[in-house]
């Protein structure tokens, strides 16, 4: 199928998709509301669609400005229906979902099979970069540094604990125990004491059956790239940023809380870095884009160590509302929030259905 044009007086119908099932629904609707605020009605024929957190979907509005402050918002279940067969009437839809059932290739598989356009990373990238051991083993082959790692998959845990365990402790302490496939640090614990290590497991677990296990960066920083493509397909990299958490706060890591609830991490945008090490980070984040076989945005997590500099992880629907570092990257580097969204829905228009 061709690209989208329609004649000027026709708009292009837009539906934006936002919640879901996992435990990122209301960072989803953050995104949706700063993403619907920003797109030009005048141009586009928009459609907010929800799914609530039982997994129904519903026509949304997306208006949560009575918020109460550290608290997210949550798609109501008392709203019109929406059938998903009718996103086959959209010109392009602009997926906000976070982390599984969204953001790990299962929506974009259904819009796929629907022959519908959408913003973003097809299947496979969405998949590969929601699974971590799966990101981390596309990244060890494009020549990517890392930090070691241990994944445990269920049965292993349950049959195999001492063999697991020593593959663990060889990690050395601390180290950071994870749900293999979720976002946002939801479930991350990270581990002083072997004692703790059962514990972190079985709260890993509570979000994925499947865990990661990874060393701990020493004297770390945590800076970011953001990608997007170009109309002409080519992935550009922003300027790098650094992610601080205050230390007064009680946080020992950048985590859920610090994120999105109690204000005590902020963006340092440009990060202080030398020009060798802001253009190391651009090409590898660029790398890392390519390696997954990305489309439209990503956002590229690095690690700055006492022993140089390794990738973390890249998220193929970054945050998105205005405070958030994806659009702050952007912002910083001459994109407008608003630019960035137009960008993104003329990127998915021009592009063809099918395989690519």
């Amino acid at each position: 199928m061709s690209p989208v044009t329609t004649s000027s007086s026709v708009k292009p119908r837009l539906a934006v998709i936002f919640g879901g099932r996992s435990s990122e629904h209301g960072v989803s609707c953050l995104t949706a509301r700063e993403v619907l605020a920003a797109i030009d009605a005048d141009r586009y024929d928009v459609q907010p669609v929800g799914i609530t957190r039982d997994g129904a979907w519903v026509e949304e509005t997306a208006q949560w400005d009575d918020l109460e402050a550290g608290t997210l918002p949550s798609v109501r279940d008392d709203l019109p229906g929406f059938a998903w067969e009718r996103l086959r009437e959209f010109d392009v839809v602009f997926p906000l979902l976070h982390g599984p059932w969204g953001e790990d290739g299962t929506l974009q598989g259904l819009l796929e099979m629907a022959d519908v356009r959408y913003v973003g990373a097809g299947v496979l990238a969405s998949a590969v970069s929601m699974d971590k051991p799966f990101t981390k083993t596309v990244f060890s082959a494009a020549g990517l540094p890392q930090l070691p790692y241990v994944t445990i998959r269920p049965w292993e845990w349950k049959q195999e604990r001492e063999r697991v365990e020593a593959r663990v402790h060889a990690l050395g302490l601390p180290v950071f125990v994870k749900p293999a496939r979720a976002g946002s640090s939801s479930g991350v614990m990270m581990v002083d004491t072997w004692e703790e290590l059962d514990g972190a497991v079985l709260k890993a677990r509570d979000f994925d059956p499947k865990v990661i296990v990874e060393a701990a960066a020493r004297g770390k920083r945590e800076l970011e790239c953001a990608v997007i493509q170009g109309l002409d397909g080519k992935p550009v990299a922003s300027v790098v940023g650094e992610i601080t958490v205050a230390q007064e706060s009680s946080h020992e890591f950048y985590d859920f809380e610090a994120k999105y609830l109690d204000g005590t991490s902020s963006n340092v945008v440009p990060a202080d870095v030398s020009v060798t090490l802001s253009e190391r980070i651009r090409a590898y984040a660029v790398q890392a884009f390519e390696a997954v076989g990305c489309e439209g945005l990503a956002r590229v997590d690095f690690f700055w160590t006492e022993d140089g500099l390794v990738i973390n992880e890249i998220n193929t629907l970054p945050g998105f509302t205005p405070y958030s570092m994806f659009p702050v990257l952007w912002e910083a580097s001459g994109v407008s929030y608003a630019e960035l969204v137009e960008r993104l829905i003329q990127l998915a228009l021009q592009r063809e259905t099918g395989l690519r």
